[in-house]
């Protein structure tokens, strides 16, 4: 996670511990980019999530704090269980956390969020008799 003078110790702790949170709950890998996007940040947010380990079991969220962008990608796998929808509302939390000048609160509520939705539902198996 590229966040450079961004973000103190203490807040990429904190961001840090959501993010293994949510990978646990979910079983989804989750990468947050913090910085200037390349060119479009759409295309540099895919080309980043496309360069992940497990793409496909992935999501990845990216914050330009200069071009005010906020993108999430996810992967074919977590879009099974994950929506646009559910994408689209996480992404609105963060904005509005954002606009309240706290980035990781945001940041930590949105991962929460998504891995929520992202987790699989528990199916129950009746035993044979």
């Amino acid at each position: 996670m590229p966040a450079g003078e961004l973000l103190t110790e203490a807040q990429r702790t904190r961001l840090d511990e959501a993010i293994r949170a949510a990978e646990r709950h979910s079983r989804v890998e989750f990468s947050v980019f913090l910085g200037r996007a390349e060119g479009d940040p759409r295309a540099f947010a895919t080309q980043l999530h496309n360069s992940l380990v497990a793409p496909a079991r992935s999501i990845l969220v990216l914050v330009d704090p200069t071009a005010r962008a906020l993108e999430i990608v996810t992967g074919g796998w977590v879009r099974r269980t994950l929506t646009d929808k559910e994408v689209e509302l996480a992404a609105l939390h963060m904005q509005q956390a954002f606009a309240e000048d706290d980035l990781v609160g945001g940041l930590v509520r949105g991962i929460h969020m998504l891995a929520d939705h992202a987790r699989p539902a528990q199916t129950l198996h009746a035993s044979e008799g």
